[in-house]
């Protein structure tokens, strides 16, 4: 599924009191039926970086998840919020049995894409402007574009098995890898993604933070 940009003229009508739905390249009237997370606006700065963690030691307890740390890392929180969105995802994150490695963009890298992760630019063409995400059928296909892309930054498997070089398979199907390079620097490949700094690794995972997008055109 192609995701190029697209463009809509602000409209003149100010006499609206509902906010509408802000992108950077889109405005669209405010929808009831998409999810809460997704009718908010984005913050407008990164928070400062924590120090990179490394494994948990015993004096914090066995029982800290993934989501707890999606839940206190406040560089992230755009992302962490569309994952409590998913009902699924959410039960996955906070699945002590699992393992889920979360490839967690900062707020900065999803500010500057050309539209929020629930648009896609064929929905709009398919169905229009006004109708792309509105009423049932619409909400599904905003679901549907968000789950794509929260997916596209889960690598689920066992124990040991996110390490450097080896491709593995993301929830949403697509293939990546990491190496390090320059030193210390790590980047996710493909696309040349830098590291900014792993967060921490739980009892049911790690958290990573990326610079970058992970490509979810799948």
């Amino acid at each position: 599924m192609g995701l190029c940009a697209s463009t809509l003229r602000r409209s003149s009508s100010s006499s609206s009191p509902e906010n509408p739905i802000r992108s950077k390249r889109r405005l669209l009237p405010r929808n009831p039926s998409i999810p809460k997370n997704l009718e908010r606006n984005y913050p407008d700065r990164n928070y400062p970086q924590n120090p990179i963690i490394g494994p948990m030691s015993s004096d914090h307890g066995p029982s800290l998840l993934v989501s707890d740390i999606l839940s206190k890392t406040r560089s992230i929180n755009i992302f962490a919020s569309l994952t409590r969105d998913i009902e699924s995802i959410s039960t996955l994150l906070n699945d002590g049995s699992k393992n889920t490695t979360v490839l967690a963009p900062l707020n900065s890298a999803i500010q500057a894409l050309p539209r929020k992760p629930w648009e896609d630019p064929e929905d709009y063409e398919k169905f229009g402007e006004q109708s792309a995400y509105a009423g049932p059928q619409g909400r599904e296909r905003a679901e549907r574009n968000l789950r794509r892309f929260v997916e596209a930054h889960l690598v689920v498997g066992e124990e040991g098995a996110w390490v450097e070089r080896r491709e593995v398979e993301t929830l949403g199907g697509g293939k990546v890898r990491w190496e390090k390079r320059e030193g210390e620097k790590i980047f996710i490949m493909p696309g040349d993604i830098e590291v900014e700094q792993v967060a921490s690794k739980v009892s049911n995972g790690e958290v990573w933070i990326l610079k970058g997008i992970i490509n979810y055109a799948q």
